[in-house]
């Protein structure tokens, strides 16, 4: 394991060290958010070194026109972007008419915490200025659970070594601009900003959309913790909006400022409401005082972890990793709004421009089922149902048709706006995801209604993609796929990636075995379908040609699937050959010569043993394991997981636990070295499912619920609750037994390591 740069702690994250070359990394690592809004950790006070001030609102994003060197027929017109907003969380501090700048004062001794438990960030800094005046900084704040528009802050300033003026500008900063601009241009235009004593409003219009956003200030000042009035001079600064105050501080005293700030926005508030709602917000949340609403915000991340928490024991590294996983996708994502969906990065960074990839179907749904009440699950489902018709123009582009779809790889609305072609429309794979992430939440949730009524429709626009998108090969005589990209991204326009035709073919299959389970048990439901989506059964006929003659690469000698075509023409050296100063590859190596490598960014071949696993046999699981495991340089947030839940199905607990690890701790780490970029949210969600899935083995098969338990010799034991047809079951795990709990709903039928077992309340 690498060093870390953050103290081992089962429910914290701790840095207590002032590294400026290290502020900006950990500006990822201490974000902050409640599934609407959040922020990167940036400090509240000016700091001149490294740093991306980052302040994001769920759901609301720009039209990046695509950047591209040669247009291609199909491309889409813009890359969605989610917008930098106005920071709110900006405190301007002069000390004796001076700047106070961290990056230029002298830090005698700083810690930062972020205690996941109770969802909120401590700051506490010791240092002396240039002209030696010590001070210590006390900064404590939130993202409120309960009141969803806002944050809190609690700043503290104390003279520690003589008396000092000090000017204080609690302010909105509206010089804010995207990092991951394609054209350097400005996402937002301020509309009006407002501004009375100690209350300030900017109004923003996304320059080409019609969202719009108000983000509002409020503040409260104190000494020595009672309740003082400032001078509030207006700004002068025309990009920070606000009012200052000036304060003579004694030595030993403490000045405090109360700052609520936050936002509302169009996408899910009617615009004349605006002015309303941040006036009952702001002036209910000041009178609560920071106490109170900061022990509301315990209560509801209490009542998140009562449901989601993983202990593990014996394992600090491996309990705080897991913690901050869980605590990182809480702060993306709450199923509160069924509009909202899991950007890669949340509220911790730009990279991926903060919209919807496949990894919500493959990496998120699976943890949301699990830790939440199914109907998460349905509206993430629902929404790719509701967007149904992008994904058939979709594929229209590429020249399918007749209701054929193509689920967007990257989307803010259901339109593609990803402008790579290789992954935009080679990258097909998706479609499968969206495929079985309808048959998880059929086997958690039982709710056959949404299969009928919306899930059957999906599963034949897809098929009919299928159909369409193979080729007759008269050579082989099979179908087969080509120009592809697989999840192996270091591998482009490739012919018949075996995962992707593998895919291809279960799908297929899946919506076979649906049409029939319908029709066997509802005839009329089944000739409704048939109906509105122009069914014929010479498709369907059609299908089954294709499940029965789709080209499946392996090679006898190795007793492989074979990755793709060509693969095996490469110079097929492991990783171990790579020189260490050249990895990552991708940051080192021309993509012509990763392209020409063997290597495998991330699971490939072995996606597909995670996926239909129960469609090979462990022999087959573990030539395949060994073989590509070799090649593999996991420099994809998504691959090491997946490795960790496969190792666990080879009773190789070793390379299980080393690969839970650093899927864990890939961001705590920085394995990748590229955290300053954000955190890898959504690949969290596979971090859980390495234990759920892999240690815990929980799959349900035919509608019966199966537990084939592991544990690490790392770990002294484990536990979990998990939510599935409709009951909440708690699972406890050591090296000694295995003990399952039903906590809530109807008794059930488990079979627990080969043992069927009847649980009842």
């Amino acid at each position: 394991m690498l060093d870390s740069n953050y103290i081992l702690d089962p429910w914290s994250i701790i840095e207590d060290k002032f590294d400026q070359s290290k502020m900006i990394d950990s500006e990822s690592i201490f974000s902050l958010g409640n599934g609407k809004i959040g922020q990167r950790g940036n400090f509240e006070e000016s700091f001149s070194g490294d740093k991306s001030i980052g302040n994001y609102i769920s759901g609301i994003y720009y039209k990046d026109k695509t950047k591209v060197g040669w247009w291609k027929k199909g491309y889409p017109d813009y890359f969605a972007k989610m917008v930098n907003c106005p920071n709110w969380n900006s405190i301007i501090i002069e000390i004796n008419n001076k700047l106070l700048d961290l990056s230029k004062c002298k830090i005698i001794s700083y810690r930062r915490e972020l205690n996941m438990k109770e969802g909120w960030c401590e700051r506490k800094v010791h240092l002396e200025t240039s002209d030696s005046h010590e001070i210590e900084i006390k900064s404590k704040k939130f993202i409120s659970l309960k009141r969803e528009n806002i944050g809190v802050i609690k700043y503290s300033i104390k003279a520690l070594n003589s008396k000092l003026k000090i000017k204080v500008l609690p302010s909105i900063d509206i010089d804010v601009k995207n990092n991951d601009a394609n054209w350097n241009q400005p996402f937002l235009e301020t509309i009006e900003t407002l501004t009375e004593k100690n209350f300030s409003t900017v109004s923003s219009k996304v320059i080409n959309s019609d969202f719009e956003i108000a983000t509002f200030i409020k503040t409260k000042y104190f000494i020595n913790s009672i309740a003082i009035e400032g001078n509030y001079i207006p700004s002068n600064n025309k990009k920070l909006i606000g009012c200052s105050s000036t304060f003579d501080l004694n030595k030993n005293h403490e000045l405090s400022i109360l700052k609520l700030g936050g936002y509302v926005n169009s996408n899910d508030t009617p615009k004349k409401e605006f002015k309303k709602i941040i006036k009952h917000e702001t002036q209910s949340a000041l009178k609560q005082g920071f106490v109170n609403l900061l022990d509301e915000n315990k209560n509801e991340w209490s009542k998140i972890w009562d449901d989601s928490d993983v202990i593990i024991e014996g394992d600090v590294k491996s309990q705080q990793a897991i913690r901050f996983n869980i605590y990182h996708l809480n702060q993306t994502f709450n199923g509160k709004d069924p509009k909202l969906n899991i950007g890669p990065k949340g509220f911790t960074g730009e990279k991926y421009g903060g919209v919807t990839y496949w990894d919500t179907e493959a990496y998120c749904i699976p943890f949301y089922l699990g830790t939440k009440d199914s109907t998460v699950a349905k509206n993430l489902l629902k929404q790719r149902y509701d967007q149904l018709p992008n994904a058939i123009l979709n594929a229209e582009k590429i020249g399918l048709n007749h209701g054929a779809a193509l689920y967007p790889m990257v989307t803010a609305n259901g339109e593609e706006c990803h402008n790579e072609w290789e992954i935009t429309f080679e990258e097909i794979h998706r479609n499968a995801a969206i495929a079985q992430a309808i048959k998880k939440y059929l086997n958690f949730s039982n709710d056959n209604e949404f299969m009928i009524n919306k899930g059957i429709k999906i599963l034949i626009a897809i098929s009919r993609f299928w159909e369409q998108r193979v080729n007759y090969s008269n050579a082989l005589n099979k179908y087969v796929i080509l120009g592809v990209t697989g999840p192996n991204e270091y591998e482009n326009n490739v012919d018949n990636n075996w995962y992707t035709n593998y895919s291809a073919k279960w799908c297929l299959e899946y919506t076979n075995e649906t049409l029939k389970e319908i029709a066997d048990s509802n005839l009329d439901h089944y000739k409704k379908i048939l109906n509105e989506t122009s069914l014929e059964k010479t498709e369907i006929s059609k299908w089954y040609k294709i499940i029965n003659n789709i080209y499946l690469p392996y090679c006898k000698d190795l007793d492989v699937f074979i990755q793709n075509d060509g693969f095996l023409n490469k110079d097929l050296q492991p990783v171990t050959s790579i020189p260490i100063d050249q990895r990552p590859i991708n940051q080192h190596w021309s993509w012509d010569k990763i392209l020409r490598s063997p290597y495998i960014k991330q699971a490939d071949v072995l996606q597909g043993f995670y996926f239909f696993e129960d469609d090979f046999s462990k022999d087959e699981l573990l030539n395949n394991f060994n073989y590509y495991e070799q090649f593999t340089v996991h420099e994809s947030s998504l691959s090491a997981c997946i490795h960790s839940i496969l190792a666990s199905k080879a009773n190789d607990l070793n390379k299980a636990y080393d690969y839970f690890v650093r899927a864990s701790r890939l961001d705590l780490d920085d394995y990748n070295k590229e955290i300053k970029q954000g955190l890898h949210i959504t690949s969290m969600g596979g971090t859980w499912m390495s234990i759920v899935e892999g240690f815990a083995g929980l799959k349900i098969i035919n509608d019966k619920v199966y537990l084939n338990t592991k544990i690490p010799k790392q770990w002294e034991g484990y536990s979990f609750k998990v939510n599935l047809k409709n009951r909440k079951i708690e699972i406890k795990v050591n090296h000694e037994a295995t003990s399952v709990k039903l906590i809530s709903g109807d008794k059930i039928n488990i079979v627990i390591n080969d043992t069927d077992t009847y649980l009842k309340n």
